[in-house]
């Protein structure tokens, strides 16, 4: 009789699991089993681009059942808890599935409601998120029809999806009023938490000077603690107070419920993860990969690529009663759109923050390390196909999983 594999959630990470684990183990000996509420997988940094209308929604969205192999039982329902003592996925509807190994992939969602008064007056008519189709659809037509004011782009506090997603909003926000002929009536406020553009000092510089070139004005340590839809007012815990004609929000970020119900999750429900092997603190044969743990690395899908290349090697591991490797380093990378055709290509890791150069191959690249440039652009724009096409398929990509010092210049 075969053992089961369960793998709840069909996003990113999920759905890259699935397809590696069906090439990697013998046919016949593992039953792996994908679990999600539904079948509409999104392209998530799709979403970023809809606002300007330089993506359509129906290029931003897949079946998830086609992405994923024969052999692996996609099964659409919703889940009331997970028995982890008992090895059991447990259904509303009553239903039962066991499971050996389980892979949590559950991702993490926004949650506009915990900040006070967002989502009262307002909400998808002057204050939007971009993380939701709903959100970034919503901006489109609010832009289509904007002739001035002042936006505000906000991160409520981190972690969230992306780090570097506001930015790019804000770089092409300023691209598209310029190219609309309206940006000198426009005036865009960047508000963030954070002590600067980024949580990485050299980056955090030169995206501070970028936005300062772009007169974009960056309010830093800025925590939003109430919208006023009806005055159109944001507020902080410090007291101060931005007003705005359309506000953009990134909302605070949750883990799944799911993981809350089941004990599994920390406060804000993220799965507590080695940080090297992606085994699950709470149970040896749990392991949680992408958004969904609470490692310090960036929640975005070059990191699950990442950590996807070292979990399936432990989890075959795990079969064969062997110790697993602690090879996940925290690798991360993102191109970040500057808006008129180019783009920044950041890579860093736990210990090592992004600095200049080249990648991926030494000197040669072709993309250039923190530094604007076109092609990084057309790299950006080229990786919806990739991602269709190879990365959520398990296919192998020509990229070390750990973050590799040759082409990369110190910074002093």
């Amino acid at each position: 009789m075969s053992k089961g594999i369960t793998i709840i959630g069909a996003g990113t990470a999920g759905t890259m699991m699935a397809n590696k684990l069906a090439h990697t183990l013998p046919a016949g000996e593992w039953k792996i089993t994908v679990v999600d509420r539904d079948n509409k997988h999104i392209y998530q940094p799709g979403l970023l681009f809809v606002p300007f209308g330089m993506y359509n929604p129906a290029e931003i969205v897949k079946e998830r059942d086609i992405l994923l192999p024969a052999g692996v039982d996609l099964i659409l329902a919703p889940i009331a808890r997970i028995d982890a003592d008992q090895n059991k996925v447990i259904f509303e509807d009553g239903a039962e599935l066991s499971h050996d190994i389980l892979i949590i992939a559950t991702g993490t969602r926004i949650a506009p409601e915990l900040t006070s008064g967002l989502t009262d007056e307002g909400w998808m008519e002057s204050a939007f998120d971009f993380y939701s189709m709903e959100g970034a659809e919503g901006l489109a037509r609010r832009f289509a029809r904007f002739d001035g004011g002042r936006v505000v782009i906000d991160i409520a506090d981190m972690p969230i999806k992306c780090p570097v997603a506001p930015l790019e909003f804000a770089f092409l926000a300023d691209a598209f009023f310029t190219e609309a002929g309206i940006r000198d009536e426009v005036e865009i406020v960047y508000a963030t938490p954070l002590d600067g553009a980024f949580t990485k000092p050299v980056a955090s510089k030169m995206l501070g000077e970028l936005l300062e070139s772009r007169n974009i004005k960056v309010e830093t340590n800025f925590v939003a603690s109430r919208v006023d839809g009806a005055a159109k007012k944001l507020e902080s815990y410090d007291g101060r107070a931005l007003d705005y004609d359309v506000l953009v929000m990134v909302p605070l970020h949750q883990g799944s419920d799911l993981i809350k119900v089941s004990g599994l999750g920390d406060d804000d429900g993220f799965v507590p993860t080695d940080k090297h092997t992606l085994q699950a603190k709470s149970h040896p044969n749990i392991f949680a990969i992408g958004d969904a743990t609470d490692l310090p690395t960036s929640k975005a899908g070059s990191v699950a690529h990442f950590q996807a290349e070292v979990l399936i090697e432990n989890i075959t591991r795990y079969i064969e009663g062997l110790e697993l490797k602690p090879d996940f380093d925290g690798h991360a990378n993102c191109f970040i759109e500057t808006g008129f055709g180019k783009a920044i290509l950041l890579d860093f890791n736990y210990e090592t923050q992004p600095l200049p150069g080249r990648f991926p191959l030494p000197g040669v690249g072709p993309f250039a390390l923190l530094e604007e440039s076109y092609v990084n652009h057309w790299g950006k724009l080229g990786f919806r196909w990739v991602y269709w096409n190879l990365l959520v398929k398990g296919e192998e990509l020509p990229l070390d999983h750990r973050m590799l010092m040759a082409g990369k210049r110190s910074v002093a």
